[in-house]
C-alpha cells in the first residue's frame, strides 16, 4: 500500500515518529508509549517499499537528536529513551530491506547511516550513564546494516587499515577497525577479513595490530553462533583458501608476540586460527611435524605449560585459560562422527583446565576488576564441558557442594539454564543427563536463597549489562544477591520439581 502513496505522505509519518518522540514531548503515559509503539511499526512497514526515504529520515532525526542540547535528569533520561526508540527502528528497518533496493541505497547508507551509527558506537564510551545499553542498540543497527551492505562496511574497514599502515602518528585512532566486531559475518566474509588483515597486519602500529587481534576474534564466534552450519561443514570440507589466510595470519601473529605480555594478548586468537585450520590440528597431535607447522606445535605446547601452571607468569596461565575454554567451546560445534583431531587437542587439556577454572581452595580470578568475564569464562568451560561429555561431572560436584564460594553455584545456575535453553545443533546432550542430581540442586536454591535474604542489605548492588536482545544481570561481588539468580532460578526449580 505504502507503494503507492506519495513522498509527501511518508514524510508526515516520519514527521510525526519525530515530534512523539520523549526528548520532544516529554514524560510519556500509557496513551504516547502505545502512539509512539504505532509510528514505529509504521515507518517499518512503509521501509519496506520506500526504504530509502525512510532510513534517510531516520539518519537525520538521529543527528539531530544526538545534537541536541539537554539539561537536567530528566531531559537527560528522554533523550536516552530517544535515541534507543530510533536505534530499534533502524534496526528493524533495515532487517526488512528488499534485496532490489541494495545497489541504488549502498551509496546513500554510506554516506549518511554508516558514519552516524560509527560515531555513536566509538563516542559512548564507559562514563556515560546509558553507555552500554546505547553502543549495544548501536551495534545490532551495524549488524543489520552489514547483513545486506556488508561492502560498505567491509570498504570502510579496509580504507582505515590502509591509512594505518603508512600511518607516522605514535597515537592512532582503531575504531573503524573495531567494526568487524559487531558486523555480520559469514564464511565467505570471515575469509576476506583474514584475506585483508594478512595484507596489512604487519605494516600496522602495535595498537592498531591488537585492535585487529581483539576484533579478529569476535567476528569469528559472530560467524560461529550466527552460522554453526557453516562451522561445521568446514570440518566436513575443508576449505583451502580459508586454513591458508589464517595459518598465514597465524605465522604473522606468532612473530609480533615477542614477550610473555604479548603472548598473552594473542593466544585466544591463535588457537582460533588453528581452529580455522582442520587439517592442522590433525597433523600437529603426531610426534613429529615439518618444519612449517613446528611453530604451532610449540604453540600447543607452551599453551599445556602454561595452563599447568609452568609458564612462569601468571599473564600466560590465565591466556592459556580462555584460550583453552575457546578450543573446548568451539569444539561442541562439530560433529564427533567428523572424527576431527580437534577432540584430540581438546582431551590434552581439559583435565588441567577443569582443574584451574574450578578449584573451590584457590578460586581463578585475574583480578576485581575482570570478576564478571571471569564467571563467563567458568559458564563457558561448565556449559563447553557438559556438551563434549555430559558424564564427566567431576567439575558439576565442585559448584554443587555446599562448601564451594558462591560464585560456583551462580556459575552452575546460569550454565544449567544456557543447557536448557539453548541446544541449537541435534548432538548436544540435553538436560536430562543431570536429572539424577535434582534432590542437592533444591538443596543449593533453598540454602543459597536463605543466605541471600539474609545479607540482602549488605551486598553490592547489580549491574545491568546489555546484550543485543535484552538485559543481562551481573553482579559486583562473590555474594550474588537474589535478582542475578531469579531467572535461571525460578526457572530450574520447575525443572527440578
Amino acid at each position: 500500500m505504502a507503494a503507492h502513496k506519495p513522498v509527501e505522505w511518508v514524510q508526515a509519518v516520519i514527521n510525526r515518529f519525530d515530534e512523539q518522540l520523549p526528548v520532544k514531548t516529554g514524560h510519556q503515559n500509557n496513551h504516547t508509549k502505545v502512539s509512539t509503539e504505532h509510528n514505529k511499526e509504521c515507518l517499518i512497514n512503509i521501509s519496506k517499499y520506500k526504504f530509502s526515504h525512510v532510513i534517510s529520515g531516520l539518519t537525520n532525526i538521529l543527528k539531530n537528536v544526538n545534537n541536541m542540547r539537554i539539561f537536567g535528569e530528566a531531559a537527560e533520561k528522554n533523550l536516552y529513551l530517544s535515541q534507543l526508540i530510533i536505534l530499534d527502528t533502524l534496526e528493524k528497518c533495515l532487517a526488512s530491506q528488499s534485496k532490489d533496493c541494495l545497489r541504488l541505497d549502498e551509496t546513500m547508507l554510506v554516506k549518511q547511516l554508516l558514519p552516524e551509527i560509527c560515531h555513536f558506537i566509538h563516542t559512548y564510551r564507559e562514563g556515560h550513564q546509558h553507555a552500554a545499553e546505547l553502543r549495544a542498540s548501536a551495534s545490532g543497527v551495524l549488524f543489520s546494516l552489514s547483513c545486506n551492505n556488508f561492502n560498505a562496511v567491509f570498504s570502510r574497514i579496509s580504507t582505515r587499515l590502509q591509512e594505518l599502515t603508512v600511518c607516522s602518528e605514535d597515537t592512532v585512532d582503531v575504531h573503524d577497525i573495531e567494526l568487524m566486531q559487531y558486523i555480520n559475518v559469514d564464511c565467505s566474509k570471515l575469509k576476506r577479513l583474514l584475506q585483508e588483515t594478512v595484507l596489512k597486519f604487519k605494516a600496522l602500529k602495535k595498537p592498531a595490530q591488537h585492535a585487529v587481534i581483539n576484533s579478529l576474534e569476535k567476528a569469528f564466534w559472530n560467524w560461529v553462533e550466527n552460522y554453526p552450519d557453516e562451522f561445521t561443514m568446514l570440518y566436513q570440507r575443508p576449505q583451502t583458501d580459508m586454513a591458508d589466510a589464517a595459518e598465514r595470519l597465524f605465522d604473522l601473529v606468532d612473530s609480533f608476540a615477542e614477550s610473555a605480555k604479548r603472548k598473552a594478548a594473542v593466544w585466544p586468537l591463535q588457537i582460533i586460527l588453528l581452529i580455522l585450520c582442520p587439517e592442522i590440528t590433525h597433523i600437529i597431535s603426531r610426534e613429529v611435524v615439518e618444519e612449517s607447522k613446528a611453530n604451532k606445535k610449540l604453540f600447543l605446547e607452551s599453551l599445556r605449560k602454561a595452563l599447568a601452571g609452568q609458564g612462569g607468569s601468571k599473564q600466560l596461565t590465565e591466556s592459556a585459560a580462555i584460550a583453552c575454554v575457546k578450543l573446548c567451546k568451539a569444539s561442541t560445534y562439530i560433529n564427533r562422527e567428523d572424527h576431527s583431531g580437534i577432540f584430540l587437542l581438546v582431551q590434552s587439556i581439559v583435565v588441567d583446565l577443569k582443574a584451574l577454572l574450578f578449584n573451590p581452595t584457590k578460586p581463578f580470578s585475574r583480578g576485581a576488576g575482570s570478576q564478571n568475564a571471569d564467571v563467563d569464562l567458568m559458564i563457558d568451560c561448565f556449559v563447553s564441558c557438559f556438551r563434549i561429555n555430559p558424564h564427566n561431572n567431576q567439575h558439576f560436584k565442585v559448584c554443587l557442594a555446599s562448601a564451594s564460594p558462591s560464585t560456583f553455584h551462580f556459575v552452575l545456575v546460569n550454565s544449567l539454564h544456557r543447557i536448557i535453553t539453548n541446544s541449537d545443533l541435534d548432538w548436544w546432550p540435553k538436560i536430562d543427563a543431570v536429572y539424577c542430581y535434582s534432590g542437592e540442586l533444591r538443596l543449593m536454591f533453598s540454602d543459597t536463597l536463605s543466605r541471600v535474604m539474609q545479607g540482602l542489605h549488605t551486598h553490592a548492588p547489580l549491574r545491568m549489562t546489555p546484550v543485543r536482545k535484552g538485559l543481562h544481570t551481573r553482579a559486583h561481588s562473590h555474594s550474588f544477591s537474589h535478582q542475578s539468580f531469579e531467572t535461571p532460578f525460578v526457572f530450574l526449580c520447575k525443572r527440578t520439581s
